[in-house]
């Protein structure tokens, strides 16, 4: 049998929030049907859920764990019948307010980006799922200190591996700056090499990236400039060439805003980023055979704040989740045009950050 399940990771400190959130999904309707949620940590922001549906990973966006500075990122185990989590165990991270978890393509490891930290941790995965103590910390220096604010320091905000799993492209906010790692299996390791720092343009504070399914096209979401950048990812080097860059926001906006999460469509025609002011999501379609994008509409998200967004294995939702408004907004997708339709399926959550499907398969 088939389930289709959806864990959201929230804010819990100053909020009502009891942790992180598993829904079951319904494909027929676009609705989702609570059935628990897993309390006993704090700020489980971002999530990452092994291929397989047997682990989900998530950090803790917090300054320390108890009295001793720094995040920490834990383990949980997926019971594939039911969705339920069951605690596994939590490693530090070695860095403040860790922000993403990302893992590698043989999930072998977790990657964790500590926000305040400006530095990444690689975690080796155990076999029963629980993690091990960092193999690697990995410490970002220098500032390009345009937006002085927010750019006084390293931000490391996110680390996307990329599909052939030899290297790892760490998006750092505070240093203007992609910066791409070999990734030594064996060892751990995150290793630097020549040519492996792309400059992002001043004040842009690049956030979070998705590659195309062609594994050929970068996509970079900037937060502070609201900006997309398009690159073409050389396979051999692990190195960035710019193609295209476009404005996350309609030409008539002139308020505030900062641009959250970007996404692929799994058909590879359609690209979505989240905005944070204009409260929207932008659709493009994407040239496959150029990776340059074509802005085709902006889709209000229903709510305030929109973080993280996902796309549901089909292709035929999204779900969004608005921060400061405390919902969880159900779009379907036409997959001809790639426009955005609300479902009205929207539930209450409090402080949603991130959303994130599984598809489980088991034996009745």
């Amino acid at each position: 049998m088939k389930n289709l399940f959806v864990y959201i990771g929230t804010y819990t400190t100053d909020s009502y929030s009891e942790g992180i959130y598993v829904y079951q999904f319904d494909l027929s309707t676009g609705g989702l049907t609570r059935i628990e949620s897993m309390s006993g940590i704090d700020n489980p922001s971002f999530l990452r859920i092994t291929t397989d549906g047997q682990f989900l990973y998530s950090v803790s966006e917090v300054a320390e764990v108890n009295r001793v500075q720094g995040g920490a990122v834990s383990g949980y185990a997926i019971n594939k019948q039911t969705g339920a989590l069951t605690y596994l165990n939590s490693q530090a991270t070695h860095g403040a307010y860790p922000c993403h978890v990302s893992i590698d393509q043989t999930e072998q490891y977790v990657l964790v980006s500590n926000y305040m930290g400006g530095n990444i941790a690689m975690l080796p995965i155990q076999k029963d799922g629980s993690l091990g103590s960092a193999t690697d910390v990995v410490q970002h220096e220098g500032c390009s200190n345009v937006n002085t604010e927010r750019q006084e320091g390293p931000h490391t905000h996110s680390v996307t591996v990329s599909p052939d799993n030899k290297f790892a492209l760490a998006a750092d906010l505070g240093k203007d700056m992609l910066i791409s790692y070999k990734i030594d299996l064996e060892k751990g390791k995150l290793l630097p090499y020549k040519n492996g720092q792309i400059e992002v343009g001043p004040g842009q504070g690049p956030r979070h990236m998705d590659f195309h399914p062609n594994g050929r096209f970068v996509f970079l979401l900037n937060e502070l400039g609201n900006t997309i950048n398009s690159y073409q990812y050389d396979t051999e080097k692990g190195t960035l060439i710019l193609i295209d860059t476009i404005s996350s926001l309609p030409n008539y906006f002139t308020g505030e805003n900062i641009s959250a999460d970007i996404h692929v469509h799994p058909n590879g025609k359609f690209l979505y980023a989240s905005n944070r002011g204009h409260d929207s999501i932008i659709i493009c379609g994407i040239n496959k055979q150029k990776g340059t994008l074509e802005v085709l509409g902006f889709q209000s998200t229903m709510g305030s704040h929109p973080r993280n967004f996902s796309i549901d294995p089909t292709g035929n939702y999204l779900l969004v989740a608005n921060k400061d408004s405390n919902n969880i907004v159900t779009f379907n997708i036409n997959q001809d045009t790639g426009l955005l339709t609300v479902m009205y399926e929207i539930i209450e959550v409090p402080q949603p950050v991130c959303i994130h499907f599984f598809e489980s398969t088991y034996n009745n």
